[in-house]
């Protein structure tokens, strides 16, 4: 690495890697240097010229944005020179924008608009009348202003360098130039929503977010997403218990500003209108509205008398609740109704894979390691599709990094794009595809390997025996789907494993049932569902079977049981949820349905209806996850990272789980950038786009040829 550089800023002697540009260096050290088309992270444009400094030995002013430091260099930002150059660009932006800030959904968090009041002149020199466009709607979410647009060309730079979509291009020159979509029309594209983000004005801007609020009538609640399970970080703005837009601008998460279209837009769920806001009872065979303590009384003695008869008793949990959640609710199947029989719908082999690098530290990857690693291998995943922020972060990487990414894959990815080798394998197959790039990888300084639920079993085995073989070091991702499958694991939601796979025969636990098998029993008295569809995709074989259920709609299972919970989603309640890597990250409320109870709180009530309260403790989240730190190898993390809003990777166990994991338990679901199991099928922004459902595996060829 090359030796810094000193040179000085406005009289501040400072220190600076060689070749860092100037405005990076700045910033760094708290000096402003307003830019509309810089942006970091992406390629230059220097289209703006706002960033204009005054460097000492120069003839001219200089673009910060484009000038890396060097030796003894002499930087002035602030002369009066300086700002009459930039009150000068203002001016020039501003012949053609209109002075529409009092109705533009950018008002008080504009760009443009705090340059202005920093730089700009009181009244404008160009008398001519204004050029004007009429306002487009690219898409359902996304609505384009061209007479606001500065053109920095900020959102042509995300879509193509940061998604890879390559959705937005320009057309026209001089004062007619403008941004166009790649569909003539319409956009074609992931519809992520990071283009009205990045955008300094008011000229993109968002369907959800239109005409409702000011940014300062907000409450702005930083939470996770409820979605897929790399949890990222979206800031809910909350208007009277309402979700009006979620972002991430403050980079506060893992993810950046990243988020997908789905932690960006699909939160609309939450306030559908088929949301269950009262307990159902069976009454008649039919179900019927009923008070919270009628419902309560009912299942509680319900559980109670089969307890007491010996009868099988069956708890599905769920991948979209808190660990305390989950935590919770196994300890009461456990301790309280005395079964083992506790499962959840499962999308990764992890299990596996933590046995395979028993005794080992640092074989997990972190969300951070995926950025930074030198080679990455995609193994059976459409990770643009499927896992939004991994993908993101690969292509951040290469672009930043120039990491080496490899694919074995049944169909194009668009990792294809930017892959050092990409192998096409049969279902079933990829493992025959891995050794074909065994030369290429042992080659490699370092190597972090991304797979799916096309390997599972012995296969995960063999996984990282080949990864042993290649003499570097080698990490780890298994993908899961959901929010909180990683979590749902972690805290025993398995009949053969307890809270930090432990081995439930080794604690004289008996045996338990799986969720087929649950299905399949004739003899099964109780199915109690929480935040989960097991009849979605069967029937249940017992007719005589009592069903509870907690979820936020009437699911097929809800359909079928006795009595119904209306539980809270992820976005109406605290706690914590684990990502895929392992990554434990806070949850915090954000909005309210009124009718509707955490899932937390639902389980303890039925406690304390059951009379079983002392044995469960307190059902508040700070003292179920106290307990959790206590008693669950690998998560006695660091709380002050976790509490104020950052993500602490919990510890493998420090033992092997001698469990031989069923292959035929483990299934991805599918899910694409446009669906998202029962919350997708609520979520009205979802559904409306041009590009869903989507499918897996079917890259659009239009980025190959653009990206060429």
């Amino acid at each position: 690495m090359a030796d810094p550089v000193k040179l000085t800023i406005n009289g501040v002697a400072v220190e600076a890697p060689q070749g860092k540009l100037l405005i990076e260096v700045a910033r760094s050290m708290g000096t402003d240097i307003p830019s509309f088309c810089y942006y970091e992270g992406y390629s230059q444009a220097a289209a703006c010229r706002m960033c204009l400094v005054e460097i000492e030995g120069m003839p001219k002013l200089m673009t910060a944005c484009t000038q890396p430091v060097s030796e003894g260099m002499v930087v002035r930002t602030e002369t009066p020179q300086v700002a009459e150059a930039r009150k000068s660009m203002l001016e020039f932006v501003l012949t053609n924008h209109p002075l529409d800030c009092p109705v533009c959904d950018k008002g008080g968090e504009c760009e443009l608009q705090d340059a202005t009041m920093r730089y700009g002149a009181g009244e404008g020199r160009f008398l001519e009348m204004k050029f004007h466009h009429e306002e487009r709607q690219w898409s359902p979410v996304v609505y384009y202003d061209p007479a606001r647009c500065i053109l920095c060309f900020r959102c042509v730079r995300v879509c193509g360098e940061g998604l890879g979509a390559y959705a937005l291009g320009v057309s026209e020159r001089a004062v007619g130039e403008e941004i166009v979509p790649n569909g003539s029309d319409h956009l074609d594209c992931d519809e992520c929503g990071l283009c009205i983000d990045i955008c300094p004005v008011g000229a993109l801007t968002s369907d959800s977010y239109r005409y409702q609020a000011r940014p300062w009538e907000m409450n702005h609640v930083g939470t996770i997403c409820t979605h897929c399970s790399n949890g990222c970080k979206t800031t809910l703005g909350v208007r009277n218990d309402r979700i009006l837009r979620g972002n991430n601008r403050d980079r506060s998460g893992i993810n950046g500003e990243f988020l997908c279209v789905k932690g960006r837009y699909a939160f609309d769920f939450n306030e559908s209108d088929e949301r269950l806001t009262t307990p159902m009872i069976r009454s008649n065979g039919e179900l019927r509205p009923a008070s919270w303590s009628d419902a309560l009384r009912f299942a509680a003695g319900k559980l109670k008398q089969v307890k007491e008869a010996g009868g099988k008793i069956g708890v599905v949990g769920s991948t979209r609740i808190t660990n305390e959640e989950n935590f919770y609710l196994q300890k009461f199947a456990r301790e309280v109704l005395g079964t083992n029989s506790i499962d959840h719908q499962r999308s990764g082999d992890v299990v596996t894979l933590l046995d395979a690098l028993a005794g080992r530290s640092g074989a997990l990857a972190t969300t951070e390691d995926l950025y930074t690693a030198k080679a990455v291998l995609v193994i059976g995943s459409d990770l643009a599709q499927q896992h939004p922020l991994v993908a993101w972060q690969i292509r951040t990487n290469w672009r930043h990094h120039e990491s080496h990414t490899y694919t074995i894959t049944q169909g194009p990815v668009r990792e294809d794009l930017h892959s050092f080798a990409r192998v096409r394998v049969e279902p079933g197959r990829e493992m025959e595809g891995l050794e074909t790039l065994r030369e290429k990888l042992a080659a490699e300084p370092e190597l972090l390997i991304v797979f799916g639920d096309a390997v599972k079993g012995e296969k995960v085995r063999e996984l990282v025996a080949f990864g042993d073989s290649l003499g570097i070091p080698v990490k780890y991702v298994c993908l899961v789907d959901t929010v909180n499958a990683r979590g749902a694991m972690d805290m025993g939601l398995m009949p053969e494993l307890l809270p930090g796979y432990r081995v439930a025969k080794d604690a004289g636990q008996p045996d338990g049932m799986t969720i087929p098998e649950m299905l399949a029993a004739r003899d099964l008295s109780v199915l109690w569902s929480v935040g989960a569809d097991p009849l979605a995709d069967g029937a249940l074989a017992s007719e005589g079977a009592f069903v509870i259920v907690q979820d936020l709609f009437l699911t097929d299972t809800a359909r079928r049981a006795d009595v119904v919970f209306p539980s809270a989603s992820l976005y109406e309640k605290s706690g914590t949820v684990t990502n895929v890597c392992g990554e434990v990250q806070r949850v915090k409320r954000a909005a309210q349905t009124m009718g509707a109870k955490a899932d937390l709180e639902i389980i303890g009530l039925l406690a304390k209806e059951m009379g079983v309260a002392p044995v469960m403790g307190p059902w508040m989240t700070d003292k179920v996850f106290a307990e959790l730190m206590r008693t669950v190898p690998g998560y006695n993390i660091s709380l002050p990272v976790v509490t104020t809003g950052g993500a602490a990777q919990t510890l493998p166990p420090g033992h092997r789980i001698p469990v031989q994991s069923d292959p035929a338990l483990i299934r991805s679901v599918g899910d694409t950038l446009y669906t998202s199991g029962t919350l997708g099928k609520y979520s009205k922004k979802l559904n409306s786009l041009m590009e869903g459902p989507g499918k897996l595996y079917e890259e659009r060829t239009v980025r190959e040829w653009t990206h060429a």
